[in-house]
């Protein structure tokens, strides 16, 4: 996209409902310019609650479909989002502002949720066995829960709205999805993708706000929503699981991160730097599992530093849609602020930077990829998740004492370890308190793994065999025969 294109304008999807483009809308800029893109509309709590009614009235008509035949459209959504990868990923880059290079790896990754779940949707099989008194049989059938409302963030457009739509539909839900206002373009297309792939009418909706707060509050209360999967802050988590306990919904987090990156006495530097690149880097660092806090044995610290600031350097920082770039911008200004105040506050405590640590003179949300060192442990930016490319760097001693740091924190989402020794990695791995630990990898999601948190990271699982289970109920039936 670039600004001689002329400005599109989107649809709310609602059902079967004719579109109405008398509303207000938002506007979608490009983060690398502050350019106009596009406009959305602005969807009201009379919008929420008529999606949430088209959503209850497919219900019916999916949940009786076969598994079968949900799996085959299941399949053709991949199957298209794989043949139109390359659209995807520009729009990806253009309302986001991540490099062509992460939104296409994004794209195959959301595709393959529905390849996943295309396989999953023929295995809720249920249980059946005896009662261990001998007295009756057991029953246990899973079945759909009913109509879900999906809320997604900014940061991965197209793989939280697909890791949420694929188990969901594959269980035989519809959804109400409600993207994040800074980047909604990728989930109508995707919404049209399914559409075209065989999804009818009603079983996915969606609906863009300003007022997400509002419209989303609505949409809990209203008695015909039976699940609520959200991914985001866990301040927001906190509001949301107090709206969703008034009508006892059954709810799935995916909340904040604060990930360590543990390296070890034995580990080989060449790896580790690697390793960094993808798990600080992925997204200019605006991912729930980058690496936040890099502890670093105090061995090879100055060789780990001087070779991540070097490979940070060298960065080509530039638009998104630049195929030269290799780090974009940040979402929007206020993040980019948001950053720099990590920045200086941690230098002001004594960190000393490396390189980067400076907003460059140019149009857009940038700040330069950034290496500090000698960071204290207990400064802000360890403490809070950065949330941008900047890598900050603590030495520690022994074994013991980096697994306590990096356990100091309420949140639990993602951790790394990096070791020559797989035994060591392995019950390190064990004793830290994380959702989800990789082991000399700096990527870990999987479409068939299970993606979630501990402590207040979140709730449930989204992946796997677990994420489709999130949508449905079991139901025991106790006969005999």
């Amino acid at each position: 996209m670039t600004t001689s294109t002329p400005l599109l304008y989107s649809d709310l999807i609602i059902g079967a409902a004719p579109p109405d483009r008398r509303r207000d809308t938002i506007e979608v800029l490009d983060p690398s310019s502050g350019e106009l893109l596009h406009r959305v509309p602005d969807g009201t709590v009379g919008d929420g609650l008529a999606a949430v009614g088209a959503a209850a009235e497919a219900f019916g008509p999916w949940r009786a479909t076969s598994p079968r035949e949900r799996a085959e459209i299941l399949r053709r959504c991949w199957e298209l989002m794989t043949e139109r990868k390359n659209e995807i990923a520009t729009l990806i880059s253009a309302e986001n502002g991540k490099t062509l290079a992460d939104a296409q790896g994004e794209v195959a990754y959301a595709a393959e949720f529905f390849r996943w779940y295309a396989e999953e949707a023929v295995r809720a099989v249920g249980q059946l066995g005896s009662s261990p008194g001998g007295a009756n049989n057991i029953m246990v059938a899973y079945q759909p829960i009913g109509v879900a409302v999906l809320v997604t963030p900014w940061n991965f457009p197209a793989a939280m709205a697909t890791r949420k739509i694929a188990p969901a539909l594959a269980a035989g839900c519809p959804v109400v999805l409600k993207p994040a206002a800074e980047t909604p373009l990728t989930s109508y297309l995707i919404a049209r993708l399914c559409k075209e792939a065989g999804v009818p009418d009603g079983v996915i909706n969606v609906v863009t706000t300003s007022r997400s707060g509002e419209v989303v509050r609505a949409m809990l209360h209203d008695p015909r929503v039976r699940a609520l999967s959200f991914t985001g802050s866990t301040e927001v988590g906190r509001v949301l699981l107090r709206e969703a306990a008034d009508t006892v919904l059954k709810s799935s987090m995916e909340l904040g991160g604060n990930a360590p990156f543990l390296v070890l006495d034995d580990a080989v530097p060449d790896e580790v730097v690697e390793g960094l690149m993808i798990a600080k880097m992925r997204n200019g660092g605006q991912a729930c599992t980058a690496a936040n806090r890099i502890y670093v044995h105090r061995s090879l610290v100055g060789e780990i530093s001087r070779r991540l600031a070097a490979r940070f350097a060298a960065l080509a920082v530039g638009p998104g849609t630049d195929p030269a770039s290799e780090c974009g911008p940040l979402i929007n200004d206020r993040a980019v602020d948001k950053v720099a105040a990590l920045v200086d506050s941690a230098v002001a405590a004594g960190a000393k930077v490396l390189t980067g640590g400076e907003r460059p003179e140019r149009k857009g949300a940038f700040y330069t990829p950034t290496v500090l060192v000698d960071v204290p442990p207990r400064a802000d930016i360890v403490r809070e998740e950065i949330f941008g490319p900047v890598a900050s760097i603590i030495a520690f001693d022994t074994d013991e004492e980096a697994v306590r740091a990096a356990n100091d924190t309420h949140l639990g989402l993602a951790a790394y370890v990096y070791t020559s020794d797989l035994r060591r990695g392995l019950r390190i791995a064990g004793e830290l308190e994380a959702g989800m630990v990789a082991v000399n990898r700096g990527l870990l999601s999987d479409p068939a793994a299970p993606f979630g948190g501990v402590k207040q990271s979140g709730l449930g699982r989204e992946g796997g065999a677990e994420g489709m289970l999130e949508f449905m109920e079991s139901k025991y039936i106790a006969t005999s025969w």
